[in-house]
Parts: structure tokens; C-alpha cells; sequence
């Protein structure tokens, strides 16, 4: 296991540094939808976690910490000593993680799309995603995946942005997924949410399964300075479906703090 990798990382924009995290199998040009509100208003740092993109492979398994120490390494490396953060699905949980570790460092929090307060049955069915893939194969779930990522609607006007993400998704080396995929099943901030105190935006979908607005509404509930956004209609992918709109939320949210 290696403790820490260099991740590849661009920098867009001017205005305080925002680095924004990506979720499972995925790479920093899943923000492209999102850019052109934000890079008008941050210095915004987009980054592949390691194995995915163009991001140097791991050597053997990781977990949270290591993304953790990943995420502080590419903020090294740009200069910055203090920003915002947001992060989608496990994104979500790299940010909140990285508060926890380095409160000094973090100006926000953006914690979109993402899970904490699983009851038994909600982790037994994400754990029960897991196990399909490992048994039957990461391309043979993908539709399963498809339906809790995107909307109908959005399935049948926009065919070819759902095929490549399930291309990025299989394209990705099956082992880093599955790693990154047990991370997200498995990792529980109930414990420690109410230790982050970055101002936090809260923001998921109406009709996203697994990060729901029942899970979503605890989370702004545990954290000490939050604010909650349920997107109407929307699942999981967010991003790719509504990434403008997801942009002007963080850009207000992140104007309507103090000046730092």
C-alpha cells in the first residue's frame, strides 16, 4: 500500500482555490458541466484520484487515509495553504475526512451526493452491489449502476454522455474500483460529522437512492454549520445531469460566508 501518490491535477480560473474531488470510477472531467460557473468566480483544482484517469496506479489496497493524504499532497504541490473543498459520492466523504484531519486548511465544504446515518438495510444493499460485481463482473451490474445514476429522461436524450461514463467505469482498472467502491460502502461518518465545523453545503438529489435525502438530512443535522439542498427529481449523477446547476449552488453558498 502506498501511503500517498502524486496524483495529475489542472488548475482553472482565478478567485480563491476550491479543489473539487470526484467519486467512484470516475476522473476530473466529470466537472466539465460545472467549470465554466465556477472557474469565472475560483482558482478551481480538479484532480483523477489515484488509479483512475491519468493518475499513477496504487500498488495494493487503500483506504480513506490514503486518499486523504492524496487530496493534502495536491494541495501541496498548488501552494495553497488554506481553501474550499467539495466532493461528489465518495468525493464527498474524502472531503468531510480531510476537515476532519487538517481543520486549519479548509475554508468550506461541499458534500454532494453522498452517504452517512446507513441503516442495516441501506448498507446491506450497497454492500449487496458490491459482492454482484465481484461475483458476476463490474460490466455485468452497469445497468443496474445506470438506473440509480441517471435519470430516464436524461438516459434516453443523452445516450451518449451514459455510455461514456459506463465506458470510464470499465476502463477503470477493476481492482481500484472495487477498492474505491468498498471505501465508499463501508466508510460511516456518523461517528465524527459533528466534528467538522466548515461551513458546509449539503446537496443531493430528490430521487437518489443511495445518498438519499433522508440520509442527506441527517448529515446537515450532524454538522455544526450547514445548509441543505435537495435538487428535485434529480439521482445520483448529478454532475454530469445538472453540473451548472450544481455549480451555482456552491458559487452562492461559498459567497454567502464571511470574507475569510
Amino acid at each position: 500500500m502506498t501511503d500517498v501518490i502524486d496524483c495529475e491535477f489542472s488548475v482553472e480560473g482565478s478567485g480563491p482555490p476550491l479543489f473539487l474531488i470526484h467519486g467512484i470510477g470516475a476522473a476530473r472531467n466529470t466537472w466539465a458541466r460545472a467549470l465554466p460557473e465556477l472557474t469565472e468566480h475560483f482558482t478551481v483544482i480538479t484532480y483523477d484520484l489515484r488509479g483512475h484517469g491519468a493518475s499513477p496506479m496504487p500498488d495494493g489496497e487503500f483506504g480513506l487515509d490514503e486518499l486523504v493524504n492524496d487530496l493534502d499532497r495536491v494541495r501541496e504541490r498548488t501552494g495553497f495553504e488554506r481553501a474550499h473543498f467539495a466532493g461528489h459520492s465518495l468525493g464527498g466523504m474524502i472531503g468531510p475526512a480531510y476537515a476532519l484531519r487538517f481543520p486549519d486548511r479548509v475554508l468550506s465544504l461541499g458534500l454532494l451526493s453522498t452517504a452517512a446515518f446507513r441503516t442495516e438495510d441501506d448498507s446491506s444493499k450497497v454492500f449487496g452491489v458490491v459482492r454482484a460485481m465481484e461475483e458476476k463482473g463490474i460490466p455485468q451490474v452497469l445497468p443496474t449502476l445506470t438506473d440509480r445514476w441517471f435519470t430516464d429522461s436524461f438516459i434516453a436524450e443523452n445516450a451518449d454522455v451514459v455510455e461514456r461514463r459506463l465506458k470510464q467505469v470499465i476502463d477503470t482498472d477493476p481492482d481500484v474500483f472495487l477498492n474505491v467502491f468498498r471505501i465508499y460502502a463501508g466508510t460511516e461518518m456518523a461517528p465524527w460529522l459533528h466534528q467538522v465545523t466548515a461551513p458546509s453545503l449539503v446537496l443531493t438529489g430528490e430521487n437518489d437512492g443511495g445518498c438519499n435525502p433522508r440520509l442527506n438530512r441527517q448529515i446537515d443535522a450532524a454538522l455544526p454549520n450547514s445548509e441543505l439542498v435537495i435538487l428535485p427529481g434529480y439521482k445520483h449523477s448529478l454532475l454530469l445531469e445538472a453540473g451548472d446547476l450544481v455549480a451555482r449552488h456552491l458559487r452562492d453558498f461559498i459567497a454567502s460566508l464571511p470574507a475569510n
